[in-house]
């Protein structure tokens, strides 16, 4: 018997490529709420929260609910590159032949942004993920290459998502510009103990799960442990399953929790 079927799971909801598991918490439905607004206002949006907070699942499940006939989305996770690079891989996702200078990639990705929303009906959104690591060139250029008529239409979406440490480098004078532009700003908090321990149960339930997997006294040492963070929810609680297997244990309780977070060396000061 291996630790799935010991605790009555499908499968280990609680590792990355088992399922995509949504849990609305708190924070996601108001994260939702916001882009959402996005949707009908247009522009640039802000996503911050900590490492591990949720952010880049909010946004994978939010897309996943816009009508793809009115909705491109175009998804760009390198933000480290070079301007130029940035370019070619907008260029790239929207179907278009990269040029090699940067002026000439600025006026086609402008025209097919504009094509699309004026000949098909359909806005263009432009998810950077891990922005807190962008250039400040690309930033510079991100008020002019969505600059539409004469900066009177906003014909995309613009979502930048990553680390707080965003907003100090958008509040830098240069960026003010940008800054300007921003009509979605939004911080996904910590899941409170509530919230996480919702997460915990809906997880098992997505998993089949009927039994009692975690006591009392292991929960609360997982959700103090973690701070409020769904990736750590989710480490302890696969670390502590393969203890409790490893150990025969029925149920997990708070000593198994306890080795497991040594194990994640999450134990120290």
């Amino acid at each position: 018997m291996d630790y799935v079927a010991r605790y009555g799971l499908t499968f280990n909801p609680f590792i990355k490529n088992s399922s995509d598991i949504l849990v609305e918490t708190h924070a996601y439905n108001e994260t939702v709420y916001r882009l959402n607004h996005l949707l009908n206002t247009k522009g640039f949006g802000i996503l911050t929260g900590g490492a591990g907070r949720g952010k880049t699942t909010a946004l994978r499940h939010w897309v996943k609910t816009l009508n793809t006939s009115l909705y491109k989305v175009v998804y760009i996770s390198l933000s480290t590159t070079t301007t130029l690079e940035f370019y070619k891989q907008i260029a790239i996702s929207l179907g278009l032949e990269p040029y090699y200078r940067k002026s000439d990639n600025f006026l086609s990705i402008q025209a097919e942004i504009t094509r699309y929303s004026l000949e098909k009906n359909m806005t263009v959104i432009i998810i950077i993920d891990e922005a807190n690591y962008i250039q400040s060139g690309i930033l510079n250029d991100l008020k002019m290459l969505f600059n539409f008529d004469m900066d009177s239409k906003d014909r995309a979406i613009v979502i930048l998502t990553g680390l707080p440490t965003l907003n100090n480098t958008l509040q830098k004078t240069v960026n003010e510009p940008l800054r300007q532009r921003i009509t979605m700003n939004y911080h996904l908090d910590d899941l409170s103990e509530a919230d996480g321990r919702s997460y915990i149960v809906k997880r098992l339930q997505a998993a089949k799960c009927t039994q009692t997997v975690f006591d009392e006294a292991a929960i609360l040492a997982i959700l103090n442990a973690a701070n409020g963070t769904p990736r750590l929810i989710n480490l302890l609680c696969d670390k502590s399953l393969l203890i409790g297997h490893h150990t025969q244990a029925p149920v997990i309780n708070s000593d198994i929790v306890i080795q497991a977070i040594d194990e994640a060396e999450l134990g120290g000061a």
